[in-house]
């Protein structure tokens, strides 16, 4: 809200805000690591030269597939030790229909 200060935000809003800024910085850090890689090592390549892990070509490998699963452990850790569920307030009534089935 205009106006508002931090000290008076909801601490819901706080937390949800700085884990939306270090899940960002995780995704730029990927990108920027994909797109580096690959085009460093991805084009202007001889197939003589293309080697394989896992069946992937090596510059796929490295520049795609370790930072996906790199993010996925990185996503797993963050969620489990730094995401929090904050008290939104009291639960309010649902609203119940003429037939009483609620919604």
């Amino acid at each position: 809200m205009p106006g508002m200060s931090r000290s008076t935000e909801d601490p819901a809003l706080t937390s949800a805000r700085r884990e939306a800024v270090v899940v960002v910085a995780i995704w730029a850090a990927a990108l920027t690591y994909t797109i580096g890689y690959c085009a460093l090592f991805g084009y202007g390549r001889q197939a003589a030269d293309l080697r394989f892990v896992w069946g992937f070509p090596d510059w796929i490998f490295w520049g795609v597939v370790t930072p996906w699963v790199v993010c996925a452990l990185i996503s797993l850790w963050f969620g489990a030790r730094f995401v929090r569920d904050e008290d939104l307030g009291e639960e309010l009534p649902e609203p119940v229909d003429e037939l009483g089935l609620g919604g």
